[in-house]
């Protein structure tokens, strides 16, 4: 982005867990009179249902932006998404294809997508990178949404390739932080562990079960980093190509680390044990985080045990409010 323009930067999905952590941010910088040529609009599904192209050339058609942050899309947990595997298919294929088409007429300059780590191939060698996404078929629970997440990768270069757009995609792994869906429904580990441990200290349990071996290794990337990360996208990356946004390699850990951390945060005082019956998932997902590294070599991610510390902090504040 130019500085001295005046940029109107429109965030779909922006009461999510991604989109309050960059309007986080953004305020922070705001205080230090960083972004003053910018205008960020934060949309949520109340104001347009992105999956109806009418709804979302109204929203463009009124904020008129510049750049766009496309974070919306319809989402769930493992055992929801296995049973509505064409649902997630198509309802995000229309919320992409309407997003990127209203981008294009609109002359938005950029839009940046988010992607995710389970759209990499199921079988695949380790560590992930960039150039692995279309390399095979993603995890059989997840296909649907998977495979739409995907068609974004193939909607940018078809836009750069006849329009020339630039249109781009960053792949988080794991997010968590502040404004995290903690439904247990639907809610990812971190999360589902915070909320689980605060309801078993409210009942006075002497123990509390995790579920699988805790073995399994995963990258956490918190997502106030994860928002700097972005907004370091948008003004600064400018190929259309996807770049991974995580945590280093040898910053995987265990969940049984991640529920350590989490007691440690919520001092709760009884014993955590694994209930070894339930199933595990992948044991690993490792990115490799070289491209990032590469172009932004300074930054600096927050201590993982300082993020779990403010996020479960946050959760105890908000409870009330959280979504549950």
């Amino acid at each position: 982005m130019m500085s001295g323009e005046k940029s109107v930067i429109l965030v779909t999905g922006g009461t999510g867990l991604v989109g309050q952590a960059i309007k986080t941010v953004i305020e922070e910088e705001k205080q230090q009179q960083k972004s003053n040529n910018e205008t960020w609009i934060f949309c949520g599904s109340k104001e347009a249902d992105l999956r109806d192209k009418a709804q979302t050339e109204a929203l463009f058609e009124k904020h008129k932006p510049t750049h766009v942050i496309h974070l919306a899309a319809m989402v769930g947990g493992l055992f929801h998404n296995m049973a509505h595997n064409l649902d997630f298919f198509r309802e995000n294929m229309a919320i992409n294809d309407n997003v990127l088409n209203a981008s294009y007429k609109h002359n938005v300059k950029k839009v940046v997508s988010c992607l995710s780590t389970c759209i990499f191939p199921d079988k695949t060698t380790y560590p992930i990178d960039e150039t692995m996404v279309h390399n095979g078929p993603p995890h059989t629970s997840n296909y649907g949404y998977s495979y739409a997440k995907r068609m974004i990768d193939i909607l940018n270069r078809g836009y750069h390739e006849t329009h020339g757009c630039t249109y781009t995609s960053v792949i988080p792994c794991n997010v968590f932080g502040p404004h995290d869906n903690y439904n247990l429904q639907a809610s990812h580990v971190i999360p589902a562990l915070i909320r689980r441990m605060d309801d078993a200290m409210q009942k006075g349990d002497s123990t509390f079960t995790v579920m699988g071996s805790g073995k399994p290794l995963r990258q956490f990337i918190y997502s106030l980093d994860l928002a700097r990360l972005f907004i370091w996208v948008l003004r600064n990356y400018n190929s259309v190509e996807p770049i991974v946004l995580s945590v280093d390699e040898e910053d995987e850990v265990t969940i049984s680390t991640v529920a350590e951390m989490i007691k440690k945060a919520h001092n709760y005082p009884g014993e955590i044990v694994y209930d070894t019956t339930k199933a595990d998932g992948q044991y690993k997902k490792t990115a490799s985080n070289k491209k990032l590294r590469s172009l932004y070599k300074d930054f600096k991610f927050t201590p993982f045990e300082t993020a779990i510390h403010d996020t479960v902090a946050w959760f105890k504040q908000n409870r009330d409010h959280a979504r549950l």
